[in-house]
């Protein structure tokens, strides 16, 4: 199912091989369909994930590969009550690719953004 999903988020600078970015962005859309209910836009350049009955190890090894090839993302992991709730932030000059990420999220799940 998440293999039909369009939306790529990779930017140009990322520095994982070409190839292999789609892999990495199917990896988040698993993530995101199965897990995946709210997603809250408090600003521009930051986006609130929250992830019912997800790994939380599983989470924190996804984003660690992504921040090691995208250093500009920064990732907060925080688990409660069965939820973790995952933050990612952006610089103003890449908030385009946050969008991304979040359209993708969105069509993996069916959440709706709240502000």
């Amino acid at each position: 199912m998440t293999e039909s999903i369009p939306v790529s988020w990779a930017p140009e600078s990322c520095a994982l091989p070409t190839v292999e970015r789609p892999l990495r962005e199917a990896a988040f859309a698993a993530l995101f369909h199965d897990h995946l209910t709210r997603v809250r836009r408090p600003a521009p350049a930051v986006a609130e994930l929250v992830l019912d009955r997800a790994n939380p190890a599983r989470v924190r090894e996804l984003v660690a590969l992504e921040a090691s090839c995208c250093s500009f993302f920064t990732f907060d992991v925080r688990e409660a009550a069965g939820r973790v709730r995952l933050n990612v932030g952006v610089p103003s000059g890449q908030v385009p690719v946050l969008d991304a990420l979040v359209a993708s999220a969105v069509a993996a799940s069916g959440a709706e953004v709240t502000p």
